[in-house]
C-alpha cells in the first residue's frame, strides 16, 4: 500500500463519545499509513486542547472554537500533502460540517460505542465524576453529543477489534483514491 497521490492528503476526522476509542484507532491507522510512506499527523483533541486552545472552557461556544482550529491547522497540513488524523469528540454536527467545508478532503470516522460501554473503558473516572455533579457539561451525560448522519466509516468499536475498525479507515482510504493498495 502507498499514497496514491503524494500532494494529495486527506483529513481522517474521528468522532465519537469519549472513550469510544477514537485515539486508540487513530494511532494505529497513523502507523498503516507510516509504513506505507505517507507523511502523518495526528491532532488529537486533549492535546490540541492543553497547547493551542489552553484556557478554553467546555461551553459550547469554546468547544466550537476549539474544533474549528484543530480544522484550521488541519486543512493547513492536508493542502501540503498530509494525512490529519484528528482524534476531538466534536460533538455538535454544525461545527463539524464547517471543518469538512474547509477542509479539501475529508473523511469522517464515527468511533459508535454504546454509553455503557464507553464508561466502562473510563480509567480516567470522567463519567463518575460526570454523573457525581463534579464535572458539568459533560459530552453523553449533560450535553449532547449529535451523531454524524453519514459519516465515510461507522466503527462500532463494542463489536469490532482496533485492528478491524482501523482497517475500515485504511479500506475506505483505498476505495477514495487517498492511498493505492
Amino acid at each position: 500500500m502507498k499514497q496514491a497521490n503524494r500532494e494529495r492528503g486527506a483529513v481522517i476526522w474521528f468522532t465519537g463519545l469519549s472513550g469510544s476509542g477514537k485515539t486508540t484507532i487513530a494511532h494505529v491507522v497513523e502507523e498503516k499509513l507510516l509504513d506505507a510512506g505517507a507523511p502523518v499527523e495526528i491532532l488529537d483533541g486533549d492535546v490540541v486542547r492543553e497547547n493551542l486552545s489552553k484556557g478554553l472552557g467546555f461551553s459550547k461556544e469554546d468547544r466550537d472554537t476549539n474544533i474549528r482550529r484543530i480544522a484550521f491547522v488541519a486543512h493547513l497540513l492536508q493542502r501540503n500533502g498530509v494525512f490529519v488524523i484528528t482524534a476531538a469528540i466534536s460533538p455538535y454536527k454544525a461545527v463539524r460540517g464547517e471543518a469538512r467545508a474547509m477542509a479539501k478532503d475529508f473523511v469522517e470516522v464515527f468511533t459508535d460505542a454504546p454509553l455503557e460501554v464507553c464508561e466502562s473503558r473510563d480509567v480516567k473516572g470522567l463519567y463518575a465524576k460526570a454523573r457525581a455533579g463534579e464535572i458539568k457539561g459533560f459530552t453523553g451525560i449533560d450535553d449532547p453529543y449529535e451523531a454524524p448522519e453519514t459519516p465515510e466509516v461507522v466503527c462500532a468499536t463494542d463489536t469490532e477489534s482496533v485492528e478491524e475498525s482501523a482497517q475500515k479507515v485504511v479500506d475506505k482510504l483505498i476505495e477514495l483514491k487517498y492511498l493505492e493498495a
